[in-house]
């Protein structure tokens, strides 16, 4: 064999796998350009639901500690024959923490007066609310697993009693992005008399990408710090500025990061609220009826009332999901009604009842209601049994929520509580049903929206839940 013969053959193999070496880099960096450029994709960008939505967005009217349903919508004429009696043996047992075994019944003080067209019965805490009363659907079955704030807030936002799962504000925003480039998708309103015992988790994103985590507002009249722009610092060079950084970030992005990717959108994000949502948060614009309507500028009534006009401007530019909190901070700050339930709710309901029944009729003069959802409640309600005579303990057997707007058929009550209010009795309905019918009016099937964690689909309800059809 001639030395040619040898060689040829020999370079032949080695240009063929040279050639395959770099067409496998080139490959690998072309790959690896389409993952960072999905990860840096916008992931809040508006998606279209797999069903008929009649909603599409949700305001939550968080009332945390746990409203008494038998001094708010749930009128139990028995309870008050029974005050200061023992409960009868045939309602059962109940689980409470702090009732003693000896507790007497405690009767409601409250009036109750029949509203608008439906002739719901509503306590006179809610004199506003009840002008509403026939575009409400009261729920008087709703019930939990759980009786500690703590976990009972977990199970109300994400379905589980343990923190790490996403809220029901993330699946929404997961499932349907945001209708603004220029705004958070998922805006919670803390109450400024502080945090609540489940802590920030319970509204969080959990296992869902961090793009998916809600935006906390400070509470007062600046929700949002620095937007302007720095003095001596332009519109131009602060484009350049937010540019300069993204270039450098994903530059260095990890496929599949998707926490850095979450942290890019955020920079733009910040970009656009600075240019574009001042605005939101500047009440300027609003007129003399609009604010008084709400109660702004007066007490009780202005915090509560800011933040319920906030949740309206932002629905009106998109956003997605909205909490707005009542109650922070230790025990009688929230509606955890322990020492007297009549000192506590009078004041709860004084600061929250005018800004609620405002945004309802605010959201439904503007034509807004029809695809606005908004829900109404606690993570549970409060015992028939008196807590040292005046109060009432964490009930979670038996407890109010309503809804209204976002396809909601008004003007009715679902369920009913025994004579006492004790338990829920006909047609109970778990906090898993109210996450469904959520999804429902969304346009999801609870089944639709899931995730992969840790091997299995997740979904926002643990347990099947059932559509509440009676609302819907």
């Amino acid at each position: 064999m001639s030395i040619d013969q040898r060689i040829w053959p020999a370079r032949r193999a080695f240009l063929r796998d040279a050639f395959c070496g770099f067409g496998s880099l080139a490959l690998a960096s072309l790959l690896s350009r389409e993952l960072s450029a999905a990860a840096t994709k916008n992931p809040l960008a508006a998606k279209r639901s797999p069903r008929e939505a009649k909603a599409k967005s949700v305001i939550f009217l968080f009332m945390a500690g746990g409203p008494s349903h038998i001094d708010t919508f749930d009128p139990k004429p028995l309870l008050n024959q029974l005050d200061g009696q023992k409960k009868p043996d045939e309602f059962g047992e109940a689980k409470y923490q702090f009732v003693k075994p000896n507790a007497r019944l405690l009767g409601s003080k409250r009036k109750f007066t029949r509203c608008g067209q439906s002739g719901i019965e509503v306590s006179d805490l809610f004199p506003h609310t009840a002008r509403c009363i026939d575009d409400l659907a009261i729920i008087r079955s709703c019930h939990g697993d759980k009786v500690v704030h703590s976990a009972a807030q977990y199970e109300l936002f994400s379905g589980r009693t343990v923190p790490g799962f996403p809220s029901m504000g993330s699946w929404a925003v997961y499932g349907l992005g945001s209708e603004s480039d220029s705004l958070p998708a998922y805006v919670v309103m803390p109450d400024p008399d502080g945090a609540l015992e489940a802590g920030q988790p319970m509204y969080m994103n959990g296992f869902l990408p961090a793009a998916y985590q809600p935006t906390l507002l400070r509470p007062g009249d600046t929700p949002v710090r620095n937007l302007d722009l720095p003095p001596g610092i332009s519109l131009d060079r602060r484009r350049k500025t937010v540019d300069f950084i993204r270039q450098l970030n994903e530059a260095a992005l990890p496929a599949g990061d998707t926490d850095l990717a979450a942290r890019i959108a955020a920079y733009d994000l910040a970009f656009k609220m600075q240019t574009q949502a001042p605005e939101v948060f500047d009440f300027h614009d609003e007129t003399q009826a609009t604010l008084d309507l709400y109660g702004v500028g007066r007490e009780p009534t202005d915090d509560y009332g800011r933040r319920c006009l906030l949740a309206r401007r932002l629905v009106e530019r998109g956003v997605r999901f909205s909490v707005v909190v009542s109650g922070g901070g230790p025990g009688n700050k929230q509606w955890d009604a322990h020492g007297d339930i009549e000192e506590n709710h009078l004041r709860m309901a004084g600061e929250t009842d005018q800004p609620v029944a405002a945004l309802l009729t605010d959201l439904k003069q503007r034509g807004l209601l029809d695809s606005t959802l908004v829900l109404w409640g606690g993570e549970f309600g409060r015992s028939p049994e008196a807590q040292g005579g005046k109060g009432r303990d964490h009930h979670n057997l038996a407890f109010t929520m309503w809804l209204a707007g976002g396809g909601v058929r008004g003007g009715q009550w679902v369920g009913a509580t025994d004579a006492i209010g004790l338990k829920a009795i006909d047609k109970p309905y778990h906090l898993r049903d109210i996450h469904t019918t959520i999804l429902h009016l969304l346009g999801f099937d609870q089944n639709e929206l899931t995730y992969p964690h840790l091997g299995r689909d997740e979904r926002l309800t643990l347990i099947e839940g059932k559509i509440i059809k009676e609302i819907v």
